[in-house]
């Protein structure tokens, strides 16, 4: 037997034996439910919104497996699915606590009193979701942290080898991810005391994910041979339906119950998506090219991405803006970024990376106490610049750490199992040489 497989069974019979003693371990106790000292309502919704979100990941699947060549869609859908299995189990061990248990300095928390979702149940809530009960809260967050390392694999698409992927999602989850959602989203991160806005994910999700395609494909070098045609327009199709319908949950889920701020929510990420896609075939028209769905359908997903970290905090005018200038933007990275020397197979950087600080600038801009009283420093639109300065810090700051951290942890995993599969397999296609399977 291998020493990798070797590995990979101590992993799981350690897992397997920590999980059936847990309770024991960690002095967890089942308790009875809460009488009701919940929001029916709100628990409803938020029950609704997190199946929404996980409904994104395969959403992305079809939105990147289309976009591949036909020996390498499986593969490629396949790497977002097993986000949903490797993190949904890391999350309950010890992402969870990195997350959201009690801070470190503001940059981390403490794993140790969530382990195994130790403490965390139907009893009792999180500080800023207190009507629905704590595990919600946890198991909707779980969502975002699946989604966000599978949104990576656009820009390394058809020639990376999947097991040390794996690995890398593992490492990405833990020393990227966590440290940010918990600056962000906790009420002591740093940059949430700061004043720094992210209503669902611009710069824990989006940024994140874009910096570290960057960094992954300019570290896996570019693909061998002459790059395919898409292989099914129709599955992208599919996939931007159901990432834009899950997008609802995303976003509108973000303000943790059935109020006003989720209609706002749902409500700005209709029109951004619409508007960008609108703008994105307009351009491309004005550019002498034809309208193509593959065009709407990024449009569409450019302007879902920008709009998440300001859906709770601007106008539905301010949205369509939004969707309309990030799709511009993005339109012009995709079109005028250097191919010929960093193959980003799907252009996550110029989509994700961009789209996602374009969101973050221009909630800088649009914030507004008359949508969400919780803005406390409004946007420059309304005269005041503290907003946009944080915005501006927490832009540069993610941007260094994501791409720098990313691009060191692909050179560790490289170290331990080469991330580049062979020439011979590239060309024969993943499908075949990675999963034995073919369409």
């Amino acid at each position: 037997m291998s020493t990798r497989k070797i590995v990979l069974s101590i992993l799981l019979i350690v897992i397997l034996t920590l999980t059936f003693f847990s309770n024991f371990i960690f002095q967890n106790r089942t308790t009875p439910l809460a009488v009701s000292k919940f929001d029916t309502g709100d628990t409803a919704w938020m029950i609704m919104a997190t199946a929404l979100v996980l409904l994104m990941t395969p959403g992305l699947g079809f939105f990147y497996g289309g976009m591949v060549g036909k020996k390498n869609v499986i593969s490629t859908m396949l790497q977002s699915f097993m986000a949903m299995v490797i993190v949904s189990v890391l999350w309950v061990v010890i992402a969870y606590g990195l997350c959201f248990g009690p801070s470190i300095g503001g940059f981390i928390g403490n794993p140790l009193p969530n382990l195994f979702f130790n403490n965390v149940g139907v009893t009792s809530s999180w500080p800023l979701a207190p009507t629905i009960p704590l595990l919600l809260f946890a198991l909707f967050q779980v969502k975002f942290a699946i989604i966000t390392p599978a949104l990576v694999t656009g820009a390394f698409a058809e020639r990376i080898r999947f097991w040390p992927y794996l690995l890398f999602m593992v490492l990405f989850i833990l020393f990227i991810y966590t440290p940010l959602a918990h600056c962000t989203w906790h009420p002591d991160g740093i940059f949430f005391k700061m004043g720094v806005l992210d209503f669902a994910g611009g710069t824990v999700v989006h940024m994140s994910a874009g910096w570290a395609a960057l960094a992954g494909a300019m570290f896996l070098g570019k693909r061998k041979g002459q790059k395919a045609n898409p292989a099914r327009i129709t599955y992208v199709l599919l996939g931007t339906g159901l990432l834009w319908f899950g997008w609802f949950g995303f976003n509108a889920g973000s303000a943790m119950g059935a109020n006003g701020l989720a209609v706002q929510a749902l409500g700005t990420t209709t029109v951004a998506a619409a508007a960008a896609s609108m703008a994105w075939v307009f351009l491309d028209k004005i550019l002498g090219h034809k309208l193509s769905a593959m065009g709407a359908c990024i449009g569409a997903v450019v302007g879902l991405v920008a709009i998440t970290p300001a859906a709770g905090y601007v106008s539905i005018a301010h949205a369509i803006t939004i969707g309309i200038i990030s799709s511009i933007v993005s339109n012009f990275a995709v079109s005028r970024f250097p191919k010929w020397k960093i193959d980003d197979a799907l252009d996550v950087f110029a989509c994700h990376g961009v789209g996602g600080m374009t969101g973050m600038v221009l909630t800088g801009v649009f914030a507004s106490k008359a949508i969400n009283p919780a803005v406390v420093d409004q946007g420059l639109l309304f005269g005041e610049t503290k907003l946009f300065l944080n915005q501006m810090t927490a832009l540069f700051v993610v941007s260094v750490f994501a791409f720098t951290a990313s691009y060191a942890l692909f050179f560790v995993v490289n170290k331990i199992s080469p991330l580049r599969v062979s020439q011979e397999k590239e060309e024969l296609g993943l499908d075949i040489s990675q999963h034995g399977e073919f369409l």
